[in-house]
């Protein structure tokens, strides 16, 4: 949009901003790096290829030259071994020629990444302050609200307004036998920020990238934007991850996007054990589980430490333990969301038993809305709690 002083405002078409040749390859870098879990040798081979059919770069900057600004920017750094396995940074070994080097990516680049799904999957929110969970109920809290109150029994000295409060007491008593009793104190209200503990669990388990179709990738999206999210947005609230194969443990964000299936088969009773430990030792009262996953749990971990498996149809062993764990979660007052990213009927059943089991919720989605549905749930699902 262009203004002339004399005619008022014009507008012409909107032109694009030009990126660098970095930046336009850097775009198509980060959803590589996501997609091949961090792995940047494989990363850059899909860039060369991709290169090769549509000319993304020509002879004054190549992905040679890339490759170099990356290390420069500090988004890689490079590494090598020695004779004695011994692995030094570029400079202090392998300048001769005779080490084998290895890249890979660095904390800044994580946070590239995490930065990147956010805006991909929450970009059409706006960022606030800290904490922006509110109960719509006042009382005594941490964020005021403007309105002013009676002092009440128990209200902190800090939340007195004494300029108003003076006021009271001059029209009260008069200016001359000046006095201040607590029928003139005045209180800004203030409205109380709840914070909530989440819990994400996501499958990882070989059915997430079977019949050709890529699951994990957008799972594990969801799981970096819901990371920045609530570290940015919300930090009074906590989130931990946890994966599910044939058994359950925690990752930190940090490893969020070297996350691979593995060959495991879905161990869902493990995960939901896990996620319920996690949420034991929070000592805020509101707390939620969300669980993506794409298929039928399958595998359980018996008493005497074997696995009971079965992945033909669903097991009623399995299945009952499944629906144990939801009420024993229901009875600990933590819902579980279950996001389903499959669309077998029998397995949209079970979900749907699941569900009422917990008196949770579930979305039975495809891959390209999951993100938005997990913030939608995110903010209902702590709203409703607390009204």
């Amino acid at each position: 949009m262009a203004m002339n002083m004399r005619n008022g405002f014009r507008f012409t078409p909107y032109e694009a901003p030009e990126l660098s040749p970095f930046d336009k390859l850097f775009e198509i870098f980060q959803e590589l790096i996501t997609h091949t879990s961090g792995d940047f040798d494989e990363a850059i081979d899909w860039l060369r290829e991709l290169d090769k059919e549509y000319e993304l770069t020509d002879e004054d900057y190549t992905i040679d030259d890339f490759i170099e600004e990356l290390k420069a920017k500090g988004y890689i750094r490079e590494e090598f071994e020695d004779g004695g396995g011994q692995m030094g940074e570029e400079g202090e070994d392998g300048e001769d020629g005779n080490g084998n080097g290895t890249i890979s990516i660095t904390a800044k680049m994580e946070r590239i990444i995490r930065q990147k799904a956010l805006d991909q999957i929450f970009g059409k929110l706006k960022r606030s302050g800290a904490g922006n969970h509110k109960t719509g109920k006042s009382g005594q809290g941490d964020e005021h609200t403007g309105d002013m109150r009676e002092y009440r029994y128990g209200d902190g000295l800090e939340h007195i307004s004494m300029t108003e409060s003076l006021k009271n007491a001059q029209i009260n008593h008069g200016i001359g036998n000046f006095s201040l009793s607590e029928e003139d104190l005045v209180v800004e209200d203030t409205q109380y920020k709840a914070q909530m503990s989440t819990v994400l669990m996501i499958d990882i388990s070989h059915s997430m990238i079977l019949y050709g179709e890529d699951r994990i990738t957008p799972a594990k999206k969801v799981a970096m934007a819901l990371a920045e999210l609530i570290t940015t947005r919300y930090p009074k609230d906590t989130l931990d991850i946890l994966v599910f194969g044939n058994d359950a443990w925690p990752i930190s964000i940090k490893e969020l996007p070297y996350l691979k299936v593995g060959p495991y088969h879905t161990n869902t009773v493990a995960g939901l054990q896990l996620a319920m430990d996690m949420l034991r030792r929070k000592r805020n009262t509101n707390k939620q589980i969300f669980m993506i996953t794409d298929g039928k749990p399958s595998c359980l971990r018996l008493p005497d430490g074997n696995y009971y498996k079965n992945s033909v149809g669903l097991d009623d062993y399995i299945v009952e333990k499944c629906y144990n764990m939801a009420r024993q979660a229901r009875k600990l007052h933590i819902p579980i969301t279950t996001f389903m990213i499959a669309q077998d009927p029998y397995l949209m059943q079970f979900i749907r038993h699941f569900t009422e089991a917990n008196k949770g919720k579930a979305f039975f989605t495809g891959l390209k809305g999951l993100g938005e549905m997990i913030f939608e749930d995110y903010e209902n699902n702590r709203r409703k709690r607390l009204k």
